[in-house]
C-alpha cells in the first residue's frame, strides 16, 4: 500500500500548502514588479510598465484563491493589490466631464490616424463634430495630410504640418517649430497657440516606434521632448500625440515630470492601440497650467489608434 493511501489527511494537508506557497511566489513577484516600476530604464522598465495596468486582473483570482485555501492568511496576497492600486492611482478612470463647452480652457483631440488607411477625412470629420478647438494628428502620409487639410480648411484656418504630424486650429497660430529631438528627421512640433483665455504651447509627437532591441531612439526623442518643455516657459503647455509608450514607461518620466497626463473616464483603463483589441495606451495628452484635464478614447476612421479627447479647464 502506497504512503499516500494510507495517508490522506497528509495529502490533503499538502495541497493547501502549495497552493500557498504558489501564491506567495506569486505576490513576491507582483511586489517586485510595482517596486521597479519607473526605477528600470530600457526593455526591462518599459516591458514592466506594460504588463503593470493587466496584473490588476491576475491578481484578483490570487485573492479569491488566497481565501479559498488559507483564509486566515489572504491578507497576504491582498498586499500586491493594495500597492498596485497605489501605484497606479493616478492613472485609473475618473468620471468624463468633456464636451464643446469647456470653458474658459480648451478642447483638444488627437489620433494616429494609420498611413495609408485611407481614412484621414473620416477621423478629422468624427473628431471636428465632437467640437474639439485644437486637432493633432500623426503618422500622416501625402494622402492623409491632403484630405485633413481639405477637410477641415473651413473650421480650422489655422494649421501647421512637419513630416508625419500635423495639427489644426480654430484659434490663431503665432508662432510655429519643427523638432527631430534627436532623431534626424522631423517627427514632432511645436506650436504657439493664441487661445481666448492666453498662449498655449502645444507640442505633436510622433516618437520613435518601440521595437525589441532598438527602443533607444524612442527613449531619446522622449528625453528631448521633456527637455524642450522643462525650458518652455509658457505658463500652458499641451504635449499630445503618439509617445509609442505607456503611462508608467520610465521613458516618459522627462515629461511627466513636467506635465500631468489627462485622466481618463469610464470604468475602463481606455487603452487606445491596438483600435480591434485595445491593450496598451500608447496615444497621450499631457497638460499643465489647466485646472482639470478630463479625457476619453473615441473610435475614428478606420485606423489602428483609438482617437482621444481631452477636455482641459481653468
Amino acid at each position: 500500500m502506497s504512503q499516500a493511501t494510507m495517508d490522506p489527511v497528509g495529502a490533503r494537508r499538502t495541497a493547501p500548502r502549495r497552493g500557498a506557497i504558489v501564491a506567495l511566489l506569486v505576490t513576491a513577484v507582483a511586489l517586485v514588479a510595482i517596486v521597479l516600476l519607473g526605477a528600470v530604464p530600457g526593455p526591462l522598465g518599459t516591458a514592466i510598465a506594460v504588463v503593470l495596468p493587466w496584473l490588476g486582473f491576475a491578481l484578483v483570482p490570487l485573492v479569491v484563491g488566497a481565501l479559498l485555501v488559507r483564509p486566515r492568511t489572504a491578507w497576504i496576497a491582498a498586499v500586491p493589490v493594495v500597492a498596485w492600486t497605489v501605484a497606479l492611482w493616478g492613472f485609473l478612470p475618473v468620471p468624463w466631464q468633456g464636451g464643446p463647452g469647456a470653458g474658459d480652457g480648451l478642447l483638444v483631440a488627437t489620433q494616429n490616424v494609420e498611413a495609408g488607411s485611407g481614412t484621414g477625412a473620416a477621423s478629422a470629420r468624427t473628431l471636428a463634430a465632437d467640437g474639439a478647438q485644437l486637432l493633432a494628428f500623426t503618422e500622416l502620409d501625402a494622402d492623409s495630410g491632403a484630405a485633413i487639410a481639405d477637410e477641415l480648411a473651413d473650421a480650422y484656418p489655422h494649421a501647421y504640418r512637419v513630416g508625419t504630424v500635423g495639427v489644426w486650429s480654430r484659434y490663431p497660430i503665432v508662432d510655429q517649430e519643427a523638432l527631430d529631438l534627436g532623431l534626424g528627421w522631423k517627427r514632432a512640433l511645436r506650436v504657439t497657440v493664441e487661445a481666448p483665455s492666453g498662449p498655449v504651447s502645444v507640442y505633436v509627437v510622433h516618437a520613435a516606434s518601440l521595437r525589441p532591441g532598438a527602443q533607444s531612439a524612442r527613449d531619446g526623442m522622449l528625453s528631448a521632448l521633456g527637455e524642450r518643455i522643462r525650458d518652455d516657459r509658457t505658463p500652458r503647455v499641451v504635449a499630445l500625440g503618439d509617445f509609442n509608450a505607456v503611462s508608467t514607461d520610465p521613458a516618459l518620466a522627462s515629461i511627466s515630470r513636467e506635465l500631468g497626463e489627462a485622466r481618463f473616464g469610464g470604468l475602463a483603463p481606455s487603452f487606445t492601440w491596438p483600435a480591434s483589441f485595445p491593450a496598451v495606451r500608447i496615444d497621450h495628452v499631457f497638460q499643465r497650467g489647466f485646472a482639470e484635464a478630463a479625457a476619453k478614447t473615441t473610435t475614428a476612421g478606420r485606423s489602428d489608434h483609438l482617437a482621444i479627447i481631452a477636455a482641459l479647464r481653468g
